[in-house]
């Protein structure tokens, strides 16, 4: 099955499936053969403008084409269980874009319909096969920090656009969702463990979102994560990862480009590190690849991608009561 060429297929003509067919084209284990819209001459404006084979007009019909082999589901948050359960029930695999649910009930069902149906679903967290998150986690854990004390995270940018579907609450709308759930995936990565307790503040928009979130996990062995998100603080991104022995300093975690620098500080000593170049994507869609052809474990599982969505979660339910949450 190594051999296979694995078909893929765009559930929507959303904005940001512009990411991932780069990588598609570029790969030689994978080729783009479809897009489905819900209207056909939407569906066929989309094909000819990215030059994809077919177009079809509804959802049904692009997970009733039997020649696909894969679905990339880039809808909106609150249709991501919907339609990759949907998508797997047709047979196909799912890269779904995060957050791949709402509750940690829409993940369970996800996963069961994965199990069942013998399928790969994994949440679109692009920054997670990047070289430069793969050299951070080898950085953590060869000891180069000592002991883990602190992580800190942000990620803010403004969003003015009237009527975005990150805007409306009964769409899964929200600056946490959107870019918070980052600074947390990434702060339980370099754990590796989930966090025992978690308390979040917000302020709300005028829909009801939280325009702005504010949060704190804290982990096993006195390991403490704090990090913002915002739809109305100006671009600002980054990760600090805080040991015994040093600092670890990330200007740009999560879309990180062909050409980064890392920091890590020792003392009064900072060694610039400088990472290899690789398109943010590539490594998504050969990571993805590797699982359903080789049976290559996902780098982001669906305990994981469950755990997050369980995190995520319990800090809005914190910032609702204004109480801290135990996770169990």
């Amino acid at each position: 099955m190594s051999n296979k060429i694995l078909h893929w297929g765009l559930l929507s003509t959303a904005r940001i499936n512009r990411s991932l067919i780069p990588p598609l084209r570029a790969s030689k284990r994978n080729q783009l053969v479809a897009v489905g819209s819900r209207a056909q001459d939407s569906a066929d404006k989309y094909a000819q403008e990215w030059k994809i084979p077919r177009a079809h007009g509804s959802y049904e019909a692009l997970l009733a084409n039997p020649e696909i082999d894969v679905i990339y589901n880039p809808l909106p948050n609150h249709l991501h269980a919907e339609w990759t359960i949907k998508a797997v029930e047709a047979g196909k695999h799912v890269l779904c874009e995060k957050p791949l649910a709402l509750n940690v009930e829409e993940v369970d069902a996800i996963q069961s319909a994965a199990r069942k149906h013998g399928r790969i679903v994994m949440e679109a967290f692009m920054y997670r096969h990047h070289p430069q998150t793969l050299k951070v986690q080898e950085l953590v854990k060869n000891g180069s920090l000592g002991t883990l004390k602190l992580i800190r995270g942000s990620f803010s940018y403004v969003l003015s656009r009237e009527g975005d579907v990150r805007l409306k609450p009964e769409m899964g709308g929200g600056s946490i969702w959107d870019v918070g759930c980052y600074p947390i995936s990434y702060a339980r990565m370099i754990v590796g463990e989930n966090p025992l307790e978690v308390f979040g503040w917000q302020v709300a928009g005028p829909t009801g979102i939280d325009e702005t979130f504010a949060g704190q996990m804290r982990f096993a062995n006195d390991v403490l994560a704090q990090f913002d998100s915002s739809f109305v603080i100006p671009f600002h991104t980054f990760m600090e990862i805080v040991g015994s022995d040093g600092t670890l300093n990330i200007p740009r975690p999560f879309r990180p480009g062909t050409d980064e620098k890392i920091y890590l500080t020792q003392g009064e000593k900072t060694e610039i590190i400088k990472i290899p170049g690789q398109e943010l994507y590539v490594g998504e869609v050969e990571n993805m690849t590797d699982a359903i052809l080789l049976g290559h474990e996902p780098r982001v599982s669906l305990d994981d991608s469950r755990a997050n969505v369980a995190v995520i979660y319990s800090l809005l339910e914190s910032a609702r009561t204004g109480k801290s949450i135990k996770l169990t």
